[in-house]
Formats: structure tokens, sequence, C-alpha cells
């Protein structure tokens, strides 16, 4: 049966509630969610912020509010893609060709849609630094090759994207995980979490979730009182209680009190906070299928809009249509060397439909139908919209279009089912493209993979 987002196992509220307002750095800006993640303040350049966004916690934003990002350098079979230290690839010059780094064809093809295909300057333009701008901490400025002064934090070249139109929009890429023969994406920079050493924080599509330095997931208890444990000597053989040393201060959303035992321990938002002892495997959710106890978040994502439900699969939990058809997402990355995403409306839809119909558009939409949204439907947050767009060409619609169709889409591109699930929990488009769907192709939209021990 389709599971309801909202029924008694909602998966997109597993943690207790935040405190109604939190302290967050001077340096914020805009408004604040009352769970937004606290970051650790730093000085910044002249005319860089801090912006909280839905998906990425806190990031780096230039003066408009638009985030920057990085390129980090990945190695591919045959090359190299992304910014090596200090140095930005990113240029004015439109790529043309394909660059035969990971394809399954040769170098030297011609590029779709070269008419519309922008250099990576336009789709990435950098992130600029003012002619008496200084460095500032971690922050410092590259020459770039076409003489302007680009921003770097780390050493990498820093960009904005041309998808991101208002303040804490991130759809010009993601710090989630993604596989290892998919492109060199671009990933939003921002600043540290405010938590202390032996914690870190891990975004997945269920929130941005609390880990501890070996990535292994941290976990709270519906017995526990605030800023007390429950969980005594034969518990704590299962739960291990994630020890405060003494030097270990409360400082923001973190305290720290004595167990019975005499050893402190943390708590994260007055809630104890422990370690699974079965966990195997980074970002687990494992622990969640004890009954009381729960994955943490330093912030929750947005819940999709109403209608969609959660279906139990051989390898983990996906997100559904409300007949529990699997939700699809395309991913794509060309195969050039500056590495652009093709995954959006607003880029070329040859991948997409080479991908789902052989090429041919009806075929296409019959095979990957788009989710379709009620005719009045907007968007429920910044991350799920309802858009208008184009069936035949798969690009965003002008207003008024005949014949478009108004669709749901995930961080601006559009979900999809597949035709091929007869029942609820098929899975059997994921990974339906090149290399397993990581360069390029269709996978589900897991909020629990097991078989990959992913979260999201």
């Amino acid at each position: 049966m389709p599971r309801s987002l909202s029924s008694g196992r909602r998966l997109f509220r597993i943690c207790a509630p935040a405190p109604a307002a939190l302290a967050l750095a001077a340096c914020m800006h805009g408004s604040v969610r009352p769970d937004a993640e606290a970051s650790v303040a730093q000085a910044l350049p002249a005319g860089i912020h801090v912006e909280q966004t839905e998906l990425e916690g806190p990031v780096f934003a230039d003066a408009a509010g638009h985030t920057l990002y990085r390129w980090p350098q990945k190695n591919l079979r045959n090359g190299n893609a992304g910014d090596p230290t200090g140095t930005s690839f990113c240029t004015s010059v439109k790529t043309t060709v394909n660059a035969g780094l990971m394809s399954p064809y040769p170098a030297g093809l011609v590029l779709p849609d070269l008419d519309s295909r922008p250099a990576c300057t336009v789709a990435w333009p950098p992130a600029t630094a003012a002619a008496d701008a200084k460095p500032v901490g971690r922050w410092t400025i590259i020459q770039r090759q076409d003489g302007i002064r680009q921003w770097a934090y780390d050493e990498a070249p820093l960009y904005t994207s041309q998808l991101d139109q208002k303040p804490g929009d991130v759809f010009g890429g993601s710090s989630r995980y993604s596989g290892g023969d998919g492109p060199a994406t671009r990933e939003p920079v921002g600043p540290a979490p405010d938590v202390p050493p032996g914690f870190g924080v891990k975004t997945t599509s269920m929130g941005r979730l609390l880990v501890t330095d070996r990535q292994l997931s941290v976990y709270m208890s519906d017995k526990d009182a605030p800023d007390a444990s429950a969980c005594d000597t034969e518990c704590s053989k299962l739960w291990i209680p994630m020890a405060a040393p003494a030097s270990g201060r409360p400082h923001g959303e973190w305290t720290a009190f004595i167990r019975p035992d005499g050893t402190r321990q943390w708590a994260f938002r007055h809630r104890a906070v422990y370690r699974y002892a079965l966990d195997r495997h980074p970002y687990s959710f494992v622990g969640s299928d004890v009954p009381g106890w729960h994955n943490v978040y330093t912030q929750r994502a947005p819940e999709p809009p109403a209608g969609f439900t959660v279906q139990d699969t051989t390898a983990g939990q996906v997100l559904a249509d409300a007949q529990g058809k699997t939700i699809y997402l395309f991913g794509c990355g060309d195969d050039a060397d500056d590495q652009l995403s093709c995954d959006h409306p607003t880029t070329t839809q040859v991948y997409r439909i080479a991908f789902c119909g052989g090429g041919d558009a009806a075929r296409c939409l019959r095979s990957f139908p788009y989710v379709m949204a009620p005719p009045d439907a907007r968007g429920t947050s910044r991350s799920w919209r309802a858009l208008d767009i184009d069936p035949q060409t798969g690009r965003f619609a002008i207003p008024g279009q005949k014949g478009s169709v108004h669709v749901w889409a995930y961080r601006d591109r559009p979900v999809y089912t597949y035709s091929g699930d007869r029942q609820p929990g098929d899975v059997n488009a994921d990974a339906h493209g090149e290399f397993r769907g990581e360069r390029n192709g269709f996978n589900a939209f897991w909020i629990r993979d097991d078989y990959f021990g992913q979260t999201g």
C-alpha cells in the first residue's frame, strides 16, 4: 500500500523538533528556518556572506545572494576534468566537441545543440574580486587567463550558476554523493557546521544528516529526557554514547551532561546522541528501524508536495507518486572538457530523449512520463515546484503555450515515473543509462538505499 508522507511513519520528520529559534552567526543573511543549521563564523571578504539554503545548509554567497560553487577536479579514465588547485579551467571559449573522457563514444564528436550551448563562463560566471580586494583567511584571489581576478576558497576557484535566480537557490550542484563514474560536477561551498570535534554533517535527500568523523550515523532516543540519558549499561553496549571530553564545552545547540556512570555525553538540541554498534555502512538508517530510535539532522529537507508517498523496495525505500510508482530523476553531464550539466530544461534534451526514447520524444513520454501537478499548483518550497514544460522538446514552455504540461520538479528538474514499473516497490529503471546511470541516465529517488549503504 502506498504510504503517505504524513502517516505515522513520516520519514521526512524523523528527528525531534528543534527549539523555536536558533542563534546563528552574525554574518547570516536573509530569513532563517527554525531548524536552520548553525555554522562556524569566519573572516569573509567584503561582498561575501553566508546564505541559508533548504538542501545544503549554510553556503557562501556573493553580494546578490547567489550561491558560490567550486569545480573539484576528478580523475577520469582518459584524463582530468575540473579545476586544479589555484587554477580555473572554465573559459569563455565555447566547447564544441566531445572529449572522450568517459563516454562510450570517441573524442571529437560534435556536441548537440551548439547554437544554444553556452560557454563555461556563461553557465558558470566566475566570482570576481574587486581591483582593491585582498585575501582574507582561507579566501585567496587567482588571476585568470582572461585577466579577471577570481575569488578562491581553499585555493578552489569559485563560480555562481546561471540556474540560480534568487538568494538561497542551489540549483547548480550539490554536495551529495555522486557515483564514481559520474562527471566532475560543481559543488556548493560553505562554512564548517558548528559541531564538536568528532562529528560531521552529510547532505542527503532527507536533510543534513549528523554523522561521526568516520561518517557513521548519529542517533537519538525517544526515551531520553532533555540533557539526560535513559540508556543504561546494557543498552549502551548497542547504543554507544557520544562521549564529550572534559575539554568539551557547551556552545550553541550543543550541551554536555554527566551520565549515571560519571562519564560525559554530548547532547544536540538538548537530546543525548549515540552511535549504533550494528551500523556497517556510512550514513546508515539501520538504527532507525529500532522502535524509538531516530537518525539526527541539523536541518530537514522540505517535504515533497501532497500526494507523494514512500515505498519499500528490495534495496531500500524510494519516493513514489500517489499510486506508489517510483519517482525517477534524470542526471546528465556531457562528455566535454567543461563538463556542463544537461539535466535541466534550459539545457539540451538530446541525451535524455536518447535514453528514454531512443531519440523519439513521443516514445520518451510513454516510457518515462512526467509526474503531473494539479493545474493550480505552483510549489511547496524552493526545492519542489510545478513547472510548465513543452512535452515535445523537454524545455520550459512559454506562458500560455498550447499543449504544455504542468509537472512537478525537484531542484528545478522534472520528475518522472517509469512505464515498466508494474507495482509499488518496482525500481526497474534505476541506473538506466551510461555507467549505471552515474554519468547520464535515470535513477530512482532514493530515500534509503540499503544495497549501496547510502542515504538519499
